[in-house]
């Protein structure tokens, strides 16, 4: 929990819930008259290869792993049609939020979620079999409509993965901010504070950030490990420009 016995909580809808069309219903299910909750932040995002990767980071290296990052990335469900592919991000805010949004989501499987909590919104989920390469049978993928965070922790690394400071109003930003004294720039996943030809900016002077980003970038930029990766860092600059890696 975090200051004044307020907590946060991150949820993805995701492009199965929008290739059904119930946006509506899951804003409803989560609204301040049913959870209790204010909204904090929220966002249209078409996610980058880079930021579905960091948002799966925990199951990198397992089978099932590029089709999850395909199915965030919206290519399971619009294949065709690049312009629809996004999610809605949001955060919200209010005590027990954490433990409030997971109830009211449900069970992560979706038949778990008929089963056992029928009213939930996981519950008008799916799950699809996968297969790898070769055509084997590789795990899972729940299409289960949204994502909510797990744990307080959680809640703040996904906040902080897809949200900069200015997206979420300053009287209810829960985690600590600072503002840039430098400049900081990315070039083929190489972070340096002078500017070359082809460079992004990711920060500049006077802009604020999350704390956490600057800690990470300094520690990054000397050599020494960081608590996170760089892409886990730009992700939340880059979200919704047009690159080649979109």
């Amino acid at each position: 929990m975090t200051q004044d016995g307020i907590d946060q909580t991150f949820v993805l809808i995701k492009p199965d819930a929008l290739s059904l069309s119930l946006t509506g219903y899951v804003l409803s299910q989560l609204s301040e008259f049913h959870a209790g909750l204010r909204f904090a932040g929220a966002k249209i995002v078409h996610v980058t290869r880079m930021l579905a990767e960091e948002h799966y980071a925990e199951h990198k290296g397992k089978p099932f792993f590029p089709a999850v990052v395909e199915y965030l990335m919206g290519c399971v469900h619009y294949p065709d049609s690049p312009d629809k592919r996004r999610v809605i991000a949001l955060a919200y805010s209010g005590p027990g939020a954490v433990t409030t949004v997971r109830k009211i989501a449900g069970p992560t499987s979706p038949h778990v979620a008929r089963d056992t909590a029928p009213g939930t919104i996981r519950a008008l989920g799916t799950i699809v079999p996968l297969k790898d390469a070769a055509g084997n049978p590789a795990g899972e993928r729940m299409d289960n409509l949204v994502h909510a965070s797990s744990s307080p922790s959680d809640a703040q690394r996904e906040i902080n993965l897809w949200f900069i400071p200015s997206d979420i109003m300053p009287a209810m930003r829960q985690y600590a901010t600072e503002v840039c004294d430098d400049y900081y720039y990315l070039k083929d996943g190489n972070l340096s504070m002078t500017r070359e030809p082809g460079s992004i900016c990711i920060l500049a002077p006077g802009q604020m950030a999350w704390k956490s980003d600057v800690e990470a970038m300094q520690k990054i930029l000397q050599g020494e490990p960081a608590h996170c990766t760089l892409d886990a860092v730009v992700a939340k600059y880059l979200i919704n420009e047009k690159l080649e890696t979109s």
